[in-house]
């Protein structure tokens, strides 16, 4: 499953990066602004988004685009989580920094399966 990474912090990234690959999932970006996530994503099945991105606190319009837009799963990883809990739907799960590697790990495991459960529903179903 891929994870697209969306942070502008070169080393929180990489340390993202590498907490996704670790945990079994194939990495896109990361990506440091709008744009370059959303050229990444339509092949993300999930997201780990910070709020403020290298065109300022851009990351919840995004996750809104890559929600509606891709259906993707948006997991927020972010210094003001407050910023998020104020009136915006459809996050998956929002995870403070600092982060431990456990927290994101099972953010994604947890992503992962729900997603796998809805695919299987959809197939299943035969939609």
């Amino acid at each position: 499953m891929n994870v697209l990474i969306v942070e502008d912090e070169g080393l929180v990234a990489l340390q993202l990066k590498k907490i996704a690959a670790d945990a079994g999932f194939s990495v896109l970006g990361p990506a440091s602004g709008v744009e370059q996530a959303l050229a990444c994503a339509r092949r993300a099945e999930i997201a780990l988004v910070d709020v403020g991105l290298s065109e300022g606190k851009s990351g919840p319009q995004l996750a809104r685009r890559l929600i509606d837009r891709f259906h993707t799963t948006v997991i927020f990883v972010t210094g003001i989580p407050e910023a998020i809990r104020q009136g915006f739907g459809g996050a998956f799960a929002i995870i403070p920094k600092p982060f431990s590697d456990k927290q994101v790990a099972e953010a994604l495991r947890r992503a992962r399966d729900m997603r796998m459960g809805r695919e299987n529903q959809i197939t299943s179903s035969g939609a």
